[in-house]
């Protein structure tokens, strides 16, 4: 036992050397250096290595400020985590970013806050045991452009690449500046998100480079996702099959999709996916990783979000002030629609949202020309047939 260690611990903080105070919180604040990097560069001990940080604080050396940032709607945030069962909720006002309102339709600018958003919470979840999945949404790629301070030593793409340059996609450029963040490696995938077949799907993933990062899969602890609807641009799988298979999907409730599976409108995983194509995380890889961030926003997408925070997916989730008043507005677990207060109103009064008619909340049936018909109506609609006639393909194909 080191007596000596333990009374310079006890040393009172007037004693401290404030020239080394400030060379060690320098190391850990500004270069993100490890307490046990820092203690070796100093031949120090790394509890000494904390008392000087916690010195540096005191003697104003160091200056913490912590405040909710303008962009950020704090109650709205609280709101939805508490809707929805998540850890945490982080709702950006995008009427207020930065005192310069961001449009309705820009959407570009919309995602780029988002990924803001998403990089802040990141940096201050991470640890250095972490081993973050970046799937190859928009959304992280915002999110790589805004993150300067990252704890994670190692960042893992979970879903191939969208375009056809293998080398040098923005999912791949992602990877490689969120690691450089935290100064660790990158995994990347060098391979497309959806292949023709499962054949050459299973093909590449045999590949050395791509086992390596698929390999890597059960090591994630924290990841962050994009969050598609099942619509034209809105969905890199959606985007990728052909309109038969489009529609199949669709008519089996097709609503969401995460790392290329699919949801219905309450979250259920749909069975017979696109998987055996695509070149990403399997589901059970999904549900495996104790903390995934969902980003995603605007009203379009409002629906496939709701689909994703009722599947139980998500521990957190990054989202427009706009997106989640429509997600509090709305439960539809019982068919009813809600105002933000909680109280119900009749399904004849919620009006259709953009969303599509499977992703909306409205919990009315409706025959072919658009009148309700009652819930105890149990004649079936052409969406039943056709819907059930999609799973008896799917059936026979798997």
């Amino acid at each position: 036992m080191n007596l000596g260690e333990d009374r310079e611990e006890e040393a009172p903080f007037a004693t401290v050397d404030k020239l080394l105070a400030a060379s060690v919180a320098r190391r850990f604040y500004l270069e993100h250096q490890s307490k046990v990097s820092i203690a070796k560069e100093f031949r120090i001990s790394r509890f000494k290595v904390a008392r000087l940080l916690d010195a540096a604080v005191a003697h104003d050396i160091v200056r913490i400020d912590i405040t909710v940032p303008a962009e950020i709607d704090a109650p709205l945030s609280h709101a939805l985590a508490e809707r929805f069962g998540l850890r945490q909720a982080v709702v950006v006002d995008l009427t207020r970013s930065e005192g310069d309102a961001v449009a309705p339709g820009d959407t570009r600018r919309a995602g780029r806050w988002l990924g803001t958003a998403a990089a802040r919470l990141v940096s201050e979840i991470s640890e250095e045991s972490d081993v973050l999945g970046l799937d190859a949404s928009r959304a992280v790629e915002a999110l790589s452009e805004a993150v300067a301070r990252l704890r994670s030593r190692e960042v893992v793409q979970l879903t191939g690449v969208h375009g056809p340059d293998l080398a040098h996609d923005t999912a791949i450029d992602a990877v490689h500046r969120t690691a450089a963040a935290g100064r660790g490696r990158a995994f990347p995938l060098h391979a497309p998100f959806v292949l023709p077949n499962a054949p050459t799907a299973a093909l590449l993933r045999s590949q050395p480079d791509t086992a390596e990062t698929l390999g890597r899969f059960g090591r994630v602890t924290k990841a962050v996702v994009g969050i598609g609807a099942w619509e034209a641009g809105l969905s890199a799988v959606y985007d990728a099959l052909t309109e038969r298979e489009r529609d199949t999907y669709r008519a089996l409730g097709a609503c969401a999709e995460v790392a290329g599976h699919l949801f219905d409108r309450d979250g259920r995983a749909l069975p017979g996916g696109p998987d055996a194509r695509t070149i990403a995380l399997s589901a059970g890889q999904l549900r495996g990783i104790p903390e995934l961030i969902g980003v995603s926003g605007g009203v379009r997408r409002a629906g496939a979000i709701r689909a994703v925070l009722k599947s139980g997916l998500l521990t957190r989730v990054v989202t427009d002030a706009t997106t989640a008043r429509r997600l509090l507005w709305y439960d539809g677990a019982d068919g009813v629609a809600r105002t933000p207060d909680g109280a119900g109103r009749t399904p004849e009064g919620v009006a259709r949202t953009p969303d599509g008619a499977r992703c909306t909340p409205e919990g009315v049936a409706r025959t072919p020309d658009g009148a309700a018909r009652a819930p105890d109506d149990t004649s079936p609609t052409p969406d039943d047939t056709v819907r059930t006639k999609a799973a008896r393909v799917v059936e026979k194909a798997t």
